[in-house]
Protein backbone atom coordinates (compact mmCIF):
# COMPACT_ATOMS: atom_id res chain seq x y z
CA UNK A 1 0.00 0.00 0.00
CA UNK A 2 1.34 3.42 -0.90
CA UNK A 3 2.15 5.69 2.05
CA UNK A 4 0.28 8.93 2.32
CA UNK A 5 2.14 12.20 2.74
CA UNK A 6 1.05 12.36 6.37
CA UNK A 7 2.79 9.09 7.24
CA UNK A 8 6.07 9.81 5.49
CA UNK A 9 8.97 10.71 7.79
CA UNK A 10 10.52 14.10 6.99
CA UNK A 11 13.63 13.89 4.88
CA UNK A 12 16.82 14.66 6.80
CA UNK A 13 17.84 18.27 6.47
CA UNK A 14 21.24 19.62 5.72
CA UNK A 15 23.57 21.38 8.16
CA UNK A 16 26.02 24.06 7.08
CA UNK A 17 28.74 25.10 9.51
CA UNK A 18 29.45 28.73 8.68
CA UNK A 19 32.37 30.84 9.84
CA UNK A 20 31.00 34.25 10.84
CA UNK A 21 34.47 35.78 10.86
CA UNK A 22 35.67 38.15 13.59
CA UNK A 23 32.61 40.37 13.55
CA UNK A 24 32.63 42.78 10.61
CA UNK A 25 29.94 41.49 8.21
CA UNK A 26 31.99 42.74 5.27
CA UNK A 27 34.59 40.07 6.10
CA UNK A 28 32.11 37.25 5.45
CA UNK A 29 32.62 35.11 2.37
CA UNK A 30 29.99 35.30 -0.37
CA UNK A 31 29.23 31.63 0.29
CA UNK A 32 28.57 32.34 3.97
CA UNK A 33 26.24 35.23 3.15
CA UNK A 34 24.30 33.08 0.68
CA UNK A 35 23.95 30.26 3.21
CA UNK A 36 22.56 32.67 5.80
CA UNK A 37 20.05 34.07 3.32
CA UNK A 38 18.72 30.55 2.59
CA UNK A 39 18.63 29.21 6.17
CA UNK A 40 15.56 27.96 8.03
CA UNK A 41 17.32 27.80 11.40
CA UNK A 42 20.44 29.70 12.50
CA UNK A 43 22.06 28.37 15.67
CA UNK A 44 24.61 31.04 16.49
CA UNK A 45 27.35 31.66 19.02
CA UNK A 46 27.02 34.48 21.54
CA UNK A 47 29.94 36.33 19.94
CA UNK A 48 28.41 36.58 16.45
CA UNK A 49 27.69 40.26 15.72
CA UNK A 50 24.29 41.75 14.93
CA UNK A 51 25.51 42.84 11.49
CA UNK A 52 26.17 39.22 10.55
CA UNK A 53 22.87 37.97 12.00
CA UNK A 54 21.02 40.62 9.98
CA UNK A 55 22.03 38.76 6.81
CA UNK A 56 19.78 35.82 7.72
CA UNK A 57 16.66 35.58 5.56
CA UNK A 58 13.27 36.72 6.85
CA UNK A 59 12.20 33.08 7.04
CA UNK A 60 15.01 32.11 9.41
CA UNK A 61 14.60 31.45 13.11
CA UNK A 62 17.61 32.64 15.13
CA UNK A 63 18.63 30.62 18.19
CA UNK A 64 21.49 31.75 20.43
CA UNK A 65 23.65 28.92 21.74
CA UNK A 66 25.54 31.00 24.27
CA UNK A 67 29.00 30.01 25.46
CA UNK A 68 31.16 32.21 27.66
CA UNK A 69 34.61 31.39 29.04
CA UNK A 70 34.45 30.97 32.82
CA UNK A 71 30.78 31.99 32.62
CA UNK A 72 27.30 30.59 31.94
CA UNK A 73 27.19 28.38 28.89
CA UNK A 74 24.78 26.11 27.07
CA UNK A 75 25.97 22.54 27.35
CA UNK A 76 27.62 21.18 24.21
CA UNK A 77 25.41 18.09 24.26
CA UNK A 78 22.30 20.30 24.25
CA UNK A 79 23.59 22.26 21.24
CA UNK A 80 24.36 19.03 19.39
CA UNK A 81 20.91 17.66 20.21
CA UNK A 82 19.27 20.79 18.75
CA UNK A 83 21.29 20.52 15.55
CA UNK A 84 20.24 16.89 15.15
CA UNK A 85 16.58 17.57 15.95
CA UNK A 86 16.22 20.41 13.44
CA UNK A 87 18.07 18.47 10.74
CA UNK A 88 15.94 15.36 11.28
CA UNK A 89 12.86 17.56 10.88
CA UNK A 90 14.09 18.40 7.38
CA UNK A 91 15.20 21.95 8.12
CA UNK A 92 18.04 23.81 6.44
CA UNK A 93 20.24 24.43 9.49
CA UNK A 94 23.09 26.92 9.78
CA UNK A 95 25.48 26.42 12.68
CA UNK A 96 27.02 29.88 12.81
CA UNK A 97 30.33 30.06 14.65
CA UNK A 98 32.40 33.17 15.24
CA UNK A 99 35.73 33.23 13.41
CA UNK A 100 36.45 29.97 11.62
CA UNK A 101 34.48 26.85 12.65
CA UNK A 102 37.66 24.76 12.71
CA UNK A 103 39.64 26.99 15.08
CA UNK A 104 38.59 26.33 18.70
CA UNK A 105 34.99 25.99 17.51
CA UNK A 106 34.23 22.43 18.66
CA UNK A 107 33.52 21.57 15.06
CA UNK A 108 34.54 17.93 15.35
CA UNK A 109 32.14 17.18 18.20
CA UNK A 110 29.19 18.37 16.14
CA UNK A 111 30.20 16.93 12.76
CA UNK A 112 30.91 13.53 14.32
CA UNK A 113 27.38 13.46 15.77
CA UNK A 114 25.94 14.30 12.35
CA UNK A 115 28.02 11.66 10.61
CA UNK A 116 26.85 9.09 13.15
CA UNK A 117 23.25 10.07 12.46
CA UNK A 118 23.73 9.92 8.69
CA UNK A 119 23.00 13.63 8.21
CA UNK A 120 24.89 15.55 5.51
CA UNK A 121 26.83 18.66 6.37
CA UNK A 122 29.07 21.27 4.75
CA UNK A 123 31.73 23.52 6.27
CA UNK A 124 32.12 27.11 5.08
CA UNK A 125 35.38 28.53 6.50
CA UNK A 126 35.64 32.02 7.92
CA UNK A 127 38.38 34.53 8.76
CA UNK A 128 39.75 33.60 12.15
CA UNK A 129 40.39 36.26 14.80
CA UNK A 130 44.18 35.89 14.56
CA UNK A 131 44.17 36.94 10.91
CA UNK A 132 41.86 39.88 11.58
CA UNK A 133 43.89 41.03 14.59
CA UNK A 134 47.19 40.90 12.69
CA UNK A 135 45.64 42.84 9.80
CA UNK A 136 44.46 45.55 12.18
CA UNK A 137 48.02 46.19 13.39
CA UNK A 138 49.52 45.95 9.91
CA UNK A 139 51.51 42.81 10.60
CA UNK A 140 52.04 39.42 9.00
CA UNK A 141 51.58 36.32 11.12
CA UNK A 142 54.62 34.80 9.40
CA UNK A 143 57.67 36.54 8.00
CA UNK A 144 60.66 35.23 6.09
CA UNK A 145 63.72 35.31 8.32
CA UNK A 146 61.68 35.82 11.49
CA UNK A 147 59.28 32.94 11.97
CA UNK A 148 58.62 30.07 9.61
CA UNK A 149 55.79 28.76 11.75
CA UNK A 150 52.81 30.15 13.61
CA UNK A 151 51.30 28.77 16.80
CA UNK A 152 47.57 29.10 17.41
CA UNK A 153 47.04 28.35 21.07
CA UNK A 154 44.28 28.44 23.64
CA UNK A 155 44.84 30.01 27.04
CA UNK A 156 42.51 27.56 28.71
CA UNK A 157 40.65 24.38 27.93
CA UNK A 158 38.05 22.22 29.68
CA UNK A 159 40.60 21.29 32.35
CA UNK A 160 41.67 24.86 33.16
CA UNK A 161 44.73 26.79 32.03
CA UNK A 162 46.23 24.98 29.04
CA UNK A 163 49.82 23.74 29.02
CA UNK A 164 51.84 24.21 25.83
CA UNK A 165 55.36 23.64 24.53
CA UNK A 166 56.62 26.70 26.41
CA UNK A 167 60.31 26.03 25.84
CA UNK A 168 60.08 26.24 22.06
CA UNK A 169 57.65 29.16 22.15
CA UNK A 170 59.98 31.12 24.43
CA UNK A 171 62.72 31.23 21.77
CA UNK A 172 63.34 34.61 20.17
CA UNK A 173 61.40 35.36 16.99
CA UNK A 174 58.49 32.99 17.71
CA UNK A 175 54.96 34.21 17.04
CA UNK A 176 51.73 32.90 18.52
CA UNK A 177 48.08 33.88 18.43
CA UNK A 178 46.62 33.04 21.82
CA UNK A 179 42.84 32.71 22.04
CA UNK A 180 40.91 32.77 25.32
CA UNK A 181 43.96 34.12 27.09
CA UNK A 182 42.70 37.20 28.99
CA UNK A 183 42.13 35.44 32.31
CA UNK A 184 45.19 33.26 31.74
CA UNK A 185 47.48 36.25 31.15
CA UNK A 186 49.50 35.88 34.37
CA UNK A 187 49.75 32.12 33.84
CA UNK A 188 50.97 32.63 30.26
CA UNK A 189 53.51 35.23 31.35
CA UNK A 190 54.85 33.01 34.12
CA UNK A 191 55.20 29.93 31.95
CA UNK A 192 56.92 31.80 29.12
CA UNK A 193 59.37 33.70 31.33
CA UNK A 194 60.11 30.56 33.32
CA UNK A 195 61.25 28.95 30.07
CA UNK A 196 63.43 31.85 29.02
CA UNK A 197 61.20 34.24 27.08
CA UNK A 198 62.56 37.78 27.23
CA UNK A 199 60.43 40.18 29.33
CA UNK A 200 60.67 42.76 26.52
CA UNK A 201 59.07 40.41 23.95
CA UNK A 202 56.33 42.44 22.22
CA UNK A 203 52.74 41.49 22.91
CA UNK A 204 49.64 43.05 21.36
CA UNK A 205 46.12 42.44 22.59
CA UNK A 206 43.29 43.02 20.12
CA UNK A 207 39.80 43.01 21.58
CA UNK A 208 36.78 42.71 19.25
CA UNK A 209 39.01 42.60 16.18
CA UNK A 210 37.45 44.27 13.11
CA UNK A 211 34.42 45.61 15.01
CA UNK A 212 33.45 49.21 15.69
CA UNK A 213 34.30 48.73 19.40
CA UNK A 214 37.73 47.25 18.72
CA UNK A 215 40.46 48.07 21.25
CA UNK A 216 44.20 47.52 20.86
CA UNK A 217 46.66 47.38 23.72
CA UNK A 218 50.39 47.36 23.03
CA UNK A 219 52.59 45.84 25.71
CA UNK A 220 55.52 43.56 26.44
CA UNK A 221 55.49 40.16 28.06
CA UNK A 222 56.48 41.85 31.34
CA UNK A 223 53.28 43.94 31.19
CA UNK A 224 50.90 41.28 29.86
CA UNK A 225 48.73 40.76 32.99
CA UNK A 226 48.17 44.51 33.39
CA UNK A 227 47.41 44.92 29.67
CA UNK A 228 44.75 42.20 29.84
CA UNK A 229 42.87 43.84 32.73
CA UNK A 230 39.53 45.41 31.93
CA UNK A 231 39.01 43.74 28.56
CA UNK A 232 35.45 42.47 28.44
CA UNK A 233 35.09 41.28 24.85
CA UNK A 234 36.81 38.45 23.00
CA UNK A 235 40.51 39.21 22.62
CA UNK A 236 43.44 37.68 20.79
CA UNK A 237 46.91 37.96 22.28
CA UNK A 238 49.51 38.31 19.54
CA UNK A 239 52.70 37.11 21.19
CA UNK A 240 55.85 38.33 19.43
CA UNK A 241 54.12 41.05 17.40
CA UNK A 242 53.85 44.81 17.83
CA UNK A 243 51.89 47.15 15.53
CA UNK A 244 53.77 48.64 12.62
CA UNK A 245 54.48 52.31 13.24
CA UNK A 246 53.23 53.23 9.76
CA UNK A 247 49.98 51.42 10.41
CA UNK A 248 49.21 53.19 13.69
CA UNK A 249 48.48 56.54 12.05
CA UNK A 250 45.82 54.89 9.88
CA UNK A 251 43.98 53.39 12.85
CA UNK A 252 40.95 55.16 14.33
CA UNK A 253 41.56 56.96 17.62
CA UNK A 254 41.75 54.32 20.33
CA UNK A 255 42.54 55.60 23.85
CA UNK A 256 44.27 52.37 24.88
CA UNK A 257 46.53 52.49 21.85
CA UNK A 258 47.44 56.17 22.31
CA UNK A 259 48.40 55.62 25.94
CA UNK A 260 50.76 52.82 24.96
CA UNK A 261 52.72 54.86 22.43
Amino acid sequence: MRQTTATLAPAPGHVVFVGAGPGDPELLTLRAARALAEADIVLHDRLVGEGVLALAGAQATLVETGKEGFGPSMLQEDITAMILAFARAGRNVIRLKSGDPGVFGRLDEETEALAEAGIAYTVVPGITAASAAAAEIGQSLTRRGRNGSLRILTGHDVSGFAEQDWKSLARGGEVAAIYMGKKAARFLQGRLMMHGAAPETPVTLVENASRADQRIRVATLADLPAAAEGLGGPAVILFGLAPRAANLSALPAVPDLKEAL
